[in-house]
């Protein structure tokens, strides 16, 4: 490996700590990524002449944090800086290493918090949380979004300094406030995991590298927040859904629904995590005395999928009590939607179309592809063929991506051909 290929190596998986210890020293996280960057070139400068040392992260951690403080130094609120520091910094040098890992988590946590935090738009802190903590380039989000370099450079430069103008503290909140961010934190990794999970747009079904980025994240969460039962909920929903992504697309990349997936290519491993962070969070909230939350209640409905050996095996009525109780706590109509399903497989497709027709009028189901979708299979199951076919030709016009629109119209072109 050339010193080129291990900055660059090294810098992939150090980039979010690197960021996150100088953040905690100059207190904003544009200017601590600017370090960052400088101590790669730095790197990129003398490890091809001195050689790559034996601890690569610590080395950039410590270049980085070297020129954050000597920035500190010029700054006219020196004096200020210095009393938040609670350290002199006149003796200060590069380190050899991270003083205290400890430290290093609770800078992680704090730039996860910073990075996700709702004064930025949804499309914001996924950009800014891909770039500072997936170590993601701007040209991948861009890729993996479908969207313009320019846009998410933009996305990213506005965030920055967004939150630069709102004086964004580089802290962990405490009390409500903690409760209500930790919910946004949730939110950006679980949309970061499902755009990878059923792309949203474009050519293919699966981005597999989100879902890789996501499900990093949600581990490093768990470690940095033991105690939050619904970080545990996140990863364990992960965790079983990733543990599918194998079956879901075939030799061609064609999307494979659930009920045709051979079962022997559910990634075991993954399973197995998804359980045990599930167990954690069920653990975590009671000794909190709280009920199991959103994300834990719906990794319960994908486990119980994992447990079943055969799809005609699935525990179809615990599904649909587990919606029932995921309604309860967070109504939406893609919730109910849902639960019409797992209320079709436990009670028949009639008790199932009745519901879904219930959501007919919904505004917020009025584009959305999975209506028609789901009341197009509901039909098939009834023998109703014809009104089947109009349902899956009008969730292909509904869809954004290529390989789902290509799929529902195969299903609608199999009916017409089965009635003929």
């Amino acid at each position: 490996m050339t010193a080129a290929s291990a900055v660059e190596a090294v810098f992939r998986i150090e980039s979010a700590r690197i960021i996150a210890g100088v953040a905690r020293i100059v207190r904003d996280v544009g200017i601590a990524e600017e370090l960052a960057q400088d101590a790669l070139v730095a790197a990129l400068e003398q490890w091809p002449e001195s050689g790559v040392p034996d601890n690569p992260g610590a080395w950039l951690m410590a270049t980085a944090k070297h020129r954050a403080i000597d920035l500190v130094r010029r700054r006219e609120t020196y004096a200020r800086k210095l009393a938040e520091m609670g350290r002199d910094l006149d003796g200060a040098g590069p380190e050899p290493g991270p003083a205290d890992p400890d430290d290093i988590d609770d800078d992680l946590l704090r730039l996860i918090f910073t990075s996700c935090h709702p004064v930025l738009s949804t499309e914001a802190r996924i950009a800014l949380t891909l770039r500072l903590l997936g170590g993601l380039t701007t040209q991948e989000i861009a890729r993996a979004f479908l969207t313009s370099e320019p846009t998410v450079a933009q996305r990213i430069v506005r965030a920055k300094r967004t939150l630069g103008r709102a004086g964004v503290p580089f802290e962990v909140p405490y009390g409500p406030e903690r409760a209500a961010r930790l919910r946004s934190v949730l939110e950006v990794i679980y949309l970061v995991f499902n755009e990878g999970y059923a792309a949203t747009t474009g050519d293919d079904w699966l981005r597999p590298a989100l879902c890789e980025d996501a499900l990093r994240l949600a581990r490093v969460l768990t470690g940095l927040m033991p105690r939050e039962p619904e970080a545990h909920g996140l990863a364990a929903l992960l965790e079983l859904q990733a543990s599918r992504t194998a079956a879901r697309t075939g030799p061609d990349g064609a999307p494979v629904l659930l009920a045709d997936q051979n079962r022997a290519r559910w990634d075991r491993l993954l399973i197995r995590r998804g359980f045990a962070a599930l167990l954690r969070s069920s653990e975590t909230a009671g000794a909190a005395g709280q009920a199991l939350g959103p994300y834990a209640l719906q990794a319960a409905i994908v486990a119980c999928h994992a447990r079943a050996a055969r799809y005609e095996d699935t525990d179809w009525a615990a599904i649909a009590a587990l919606y029932d109780r995921l309604a309860a706590l967070t109504p939406s109509p893609v919730v109910e939607l849902n639960r019409a399903v797992a209320v079709s497989m436990a009670e028949g497709p009639a008790a199932g179309l009745v519901l879904v027709d219930a959501l007919a009028e919904d505004p917020a189901l009025e584009a959305y592809h999975l209506l028609p979708s789901v009341r197009g299979d509901l039909l098939v199951r009834m023998g109703r063929t014809d009104e089947a076919r109009a349902e899956f030709v009008r969730a292909a016009e509904l869809t954004r991506n290529e390989r789902e629109r290509a799929m529902l119209l195969d299903r609608a072109t199999l009916l017409d051909r089965a009635g003929r």
